[in-house]
C-alpha cells in the first residue's frame, strides 16, 4: 500500500481522521478538503415535492421519517414509535435498498398495521399510520416533509447512512449509536445540536417523544443542522484548485 500510495501526485482527505489513516499507511501529499456531500444542493423541484407531500400526509399530524433503514431496523422502529405513543403520528419508512419494499410490507400487515404506499400516489387516510415510501429519487423531499428523521443504517451495526441530506434541508436529525460510515459527520452534527445520537429503540422512543412534544426543539434543531450544512460546504472548489496545481502547464 504504501508503494501505491507513494505513486500518487496528492490525495483528498474528508477530514483528520482519514487523514491520519492515510499518512499511516504512507501517504504523502495529504490534504484535507472535506465531504463533497455537503456541496450537493437539495434540488428545487424536491422541495416543491417535500411540500406537497406534506399536504398529502396531513398539515395537522406529526410526521417520523424512518429514512434508509436496514434489515431488522423496521422493527426497532414500530417498537420506538409505539413506545413514544404520539397521538396522529403518521410514520413514514424509506427502506435503504428497493428489493426490500415487500419485506417491509408483509412485516407491517404482519403487525396489522394500517399503511400506504408512496408509489400509490393517493391522499392518506386518518387512519393510516405508515407511509412505506417504496419510491426512488424522493429522500430530499421526505425530509422535507418531516418534523423528525431518524437516519438509518445505524440502530443496528450497518456503520449508518448520509445525515447530510437531513442537513441540507433543516430536518431535525436522530442517530443510532453505529455511525462509523459517516464518524466526522455525525460527531460534528452532533456537537453542533443537528442531531441527537441515541443507544437503542428505548431511548430512540424516549428522544422522539420530546422533540415531537416541542416544537422550539425542533426549530433550534432545524436552525442548526441548516447552519452545519452551509458551514461544510466548498469540497469542490478545493479540490479542483489541488487538482489544478497537478496539471501540467498549458
Amino acid at each position: 500500500m504504501r508503494v501505491s500510495l507513494g505513486q500518487l501526485s496528492g490525495i483528498a482527505a474528508q477530514g483528520e481522521t482519514d487523514a491520519r489513516r492515510l499518512q499511516a499507511l504512507g501517504a504523502k501529499g495529504v490534504e484535507i478538503t472535506g465531504n463533497l456531500k455537503f456541496d450537493s444542493t437539495p434540488p428545487l423541484e424536491q422541495m416543491a415535492l417535500g411540500k406537497q407531500l406534506r399536504a398529502t400526509f396531513g398539515a395537522d399530524r406529526a410526521v417520523f421519517l424512518a429514512a434508509s433503514t436496514r434489515e431488522g431496523e423496521e422493527a426497532l422502529v414500530f417498537e420506538a414509535i409505539n413506545e413514544a405513543a404520539t397521538p396522529d403520528l403518521l410514520t413514514v419508512i424509506v427502506p435503504r435498498h428497493p428489493q426490500r419494499f415487500d419485506e417491509v410490507a408483509a412485516l407491517l400487515e404482519k403487525h396489522h398495521v394500517k399503511y400506504q404506499r408512496r408509489s400509490a400516489n393517493q391522499s392518506i387516510a386518518p387512519d393510516t399510520a405508515v407511509v412505506l415510501g417504496d419510491s426512488m429519487g424522493e429522500l430530499f423531499a421526505y425530509y422535507r416533509a418531516a418534523d423528525v428523521a431518524f437516519i438509518g443504517g445505524s440502530l443496528l451495526p450497518f456503520g449508518g447512512q448520509n445525515l447530510i441530506e437531513a442537513a441540507a434541508v433543516g430536518c431535525p436529525m436522530l442517530v443510532g449509536p453505529h455511525t462509523w460510515n459517516f464518524t466526522d459527520a455525525v460527531r460534528q452534527a452532533v456537537t453542533c445540536g443537528a442531531a441527537l445520537q441515541v443507544t437503542d429503540a428505548p431511548a430512540l422512543a424516549r428522544r422522539l417523544g420530546e422533540l415531537l412534544y416541542s416544537a422550539p426543539r425542533r426549530g433550534e434543531m432545524a436552525a442548526a443542522a441548516l447552519a452545519f450544512s452551509r458551514a461544510h460546504r466548498g469540497a469542490t472548489q478545493r479540490i479542483m484548485r489541488m487538482i489544478a496545481l497537478h496539471l501540467p502547464p498549458r
